[in-house]
């Protein structure tokens, strides 16, 4: 490079500027091919949160699912690791709620989906940068192949009090109105991405593979009500989106929606997973 480099100073020193940008356009075209080679990759050293990504298998009464996250988390960055399978049957799913996580700009969000069974678990799926140990998250780039993806499975009692105690993110859960085969086809979409991902890594794209337009496109499969909107580009205006699709909170207004939704600390994380979902719910149960 740095004889190219002289190359091209050389040139421009002569004056002939036709063959600067020729010199100038090969490098480009150089360098896009190797960066448009380099491959994402399953095998690096991970950062521990993100070292599992979520799989699944069928088994005789529904679906396995390998790799849920319940971490213990004692500082934003510091957690006692632990990981669990769980099996879950895929029509018993009894809700599906939107939790979003801002911090700094409102109407920059991360986007969770959270699907509840009729036992009272929940399971949360989280499309995230796959960093590894050391790595520091830059939106910079996420445009530019720095970063592999990764969808994260998790308890409720892990991620979300994540955000809501450690990290001091404004937190929301919104519950969207889906028909029953719709919570079970956003459901194996999660469960087909996660198992894709597990053989065929993918970059994370701050713009187009993230962890709102990746749901998106999952929705997108099963309704043509969905449709592409500024707000997928501003996830912390997507429960005004929803609002107006019908699919959440009906009879409300966005004031009262947004009230009831809003998830303060949680305190000490002592609950076991089943009372901390329900709890994180109260004001969706009990009238207003």
């Amino acid at each position: 490079m740095a004889l190219v480099a002289l190359r091209m100073v050389s040139l421009a020193i002569a004056g002939n500027w036709r063959a600067v940008w020729r010199w100038m356009g090969l490098c480009a075209l150089v360098l896009f091919g190797w960066w448009y080679g380099i491959t994402p990759r399953n095998d690096r050293d991970w950062m521990p949160d993100v070292s599992r990504g979520v799989t699944a298998e069928p088994v005789a009464n529904g679906w396995r699912l390998h790799n849920i996250r319940n971490f213990d988390w004692t500082t934003e960055t510091d957690a006692v690791p632990a990981w669990y399978d769980l099996t879950v049957d895929p029509d018993r799913i009894t809700s599906v709620d939107m939790i979003l996580s801002t911090w700094g700009n409102p109407d920059i969000a991360h986007t969770l989906v959270s699907f509840g069974f009729e036992d009272g678990q929940h399971v949360v799926f989280s499309t995230e940068t796959r960093k590894e140990k050391g790595e520091i998250y830059s939106t910079l780039g996420g445009f530019f192949r720095l970063y592999e993806l990764v969808l994260i499975a998790a308890d409720e009692r892990d991620i979300v009090r994540l955000r809501t105690d450690l990290r001091g993110e404004q937190v929301a859960l919104y519950p969207i109105d889906l028909a029953a085969e719709q919570r079970k086809a956003l459901f194996m979409a999660f469960l087909d991405y996660g198992n894709d991902l597990a053989e065929n890594p993918k970059w994370y794209n701050t713009l187009t593979a993230n962890c709102t337009t990746v749901p998106y496109m999952m929705v997108r499969k099963f309704s043509d009500r969905v449709t592409l909107d500024r707000r997928m580009m501003l996830p912390g205006r997507l429960p005004e989106y929803l609002h107006e699709l019908g699919v959440l909170a009906k009879g409300h207004d966005m004031a009262e929606v947004r009230k009831r939704a809003a998830l303060g600390p949680q305190g000490p994380g002592g609950d076991d997973s089943h009372a901390f979902s329900a709890r994180i719910r109260a004001k969706w149960t009990v009238p207003r």
